[in-house]
């Protein structure tokens, strides 16, 4: 009954364009956003007369550079991202007549997890960043990461070799562990930000010589090789942790665990919002895309108890909440 009202009040607050130049909704984007925007797509398409938007996992970089591409039926109306859109990102697309409107739509944690069956692991950023990194400070300068076992880094630690499988340069995901480990690391060593020797082109680099592990958009496939390797170890969104609890287990980091409660307090140090934009100039062009920015923002998708909750997205508090659905439903009027 509570559906059925739900439907009939966005149906009678919404209105319908008669001519469209396509029918289907076209989404790219961020693997760690893929899987609450398909609960919502097909939530829409259940329970509207609108299709069913095609939502397709390219990674955060891989969309902003098909969604800057330009405007038209050849173009995707909507990208997901796990960071915000980057300046070079907003030029491209102005240069392309593009007007990208920003959703902020909730938070996730990136998690650093290993197989179930293996032992606890707690790490601190620090020890991340020397894990990881392609460049590491050892005794106040920049050397080749020499670390190659765990014990390596600290003798407290596993005497094993050091793989993580980690998101590629194309993923929102991948941006936001350089800047919430590594950055954070080397700025508390006191490395200065800008410069040949600053922490933004000196520590954003991970390594290539087998410790960080590429493994591609696909975080479920990280899943399966943990799984199948104790000794491994995985970077990945906190929602496909909190949805494989059989398979995985996360680490401690600095002193927390990745638990929703904890992210969405903020306490968990390795946190950071989510978002999607839409294309301002196809929302007259694209059957259902206003309706369907509408009922992604509705709380009953991304609120306390929406759907994409019950998949493991942190909401947003409640006056980050009513601020950005009052700026994105002025925007796309």
């Amino acid at each position: 009954m509570k559906k059925s009202i739900f439907v009939g009040l966005l149906f009678s607050s919404l209105a319908i364009t008669s001519a469209h130049a396509r029918d289907q909704i076209k989404t790219v984007g961020s693997s760690t956003v893929f899987p609450f925007s398909t609960v919502v797509a097909e939530s829409f398409g259940r329970t509207t007369d609108f299709s069913t938007p095609i939502i397709e996992s390219t990674g955060t970089g891989g969309g902003m550079k098909l969604f800057c591409r330009g405007i038209g039926t050849n173009h995707p109306d909507i990208s997901n991202a796990s960071r915000a859109i980057k300046k070079s990102e907003v030029k491209k697309c102005k240069k392309a007549g593009i007007t990208p409107i920003e959703v902020k739509v909730g938070y996730d944690g990136i998690v650093v997890a290993n197989n179930k069956s293996a032992d606890k692991l707690s790490l601190t950023r620090d020890q991340l960043y020397r894990a990881t990194a392609r460049e590491v400070v050892v005794d106040g300068k920049f050397v080749i990461n020499p670390y190659k076992k765990w014990s390596d880094i600290d003798s407290s630690l596993p005497d094993s070799n050091i793989e993580v499988l980690g998101p590629p340069p194309t993923s929102g995901t991948r941006d936001a562990y350089v800047e919430l480990v590594q950055h954070k690391a080397c700025k508390k060593l006191g490395i200065k930000k800008k410069g040949p020797d600053g922490y933004k082109k000196r520590c954003s680099a991970v390594r290539e010589d087998g410790g960080y592990i590429e493994a591609g958009e696909n975080d479920n496939l990280i899943i399966q090789k943990l799984g199948a390797d104790k000794r491994r170890f995985g970077i990945f969104g906190f929602s496909f942790l909190d949805e494989n609890t059989d398979k995985v287990q996360g680490v401690t980091i600095d002193g927390v665990y990745p638990k929703f409660e904890d992210i969405a307090s903020g306490e968990y140090p390795v946190s950071r919002p989510l978002f999607f934009y839409v294309k301002k100039e196809h929302l007259e062009d694209v059957r259902g895309l206003r309706e369907y920015v509408k009922f992604f923002i509705n709380k009953r998708m991304i609120g306390e108890e929406g759907v994409t909750v019950e998949k493991g997205l942190i909401p947003l508090p409640e006056d980050e909440y009513k601020s950005m659905t009052e700026r994105v439903l002025a925007e796309i009027k």
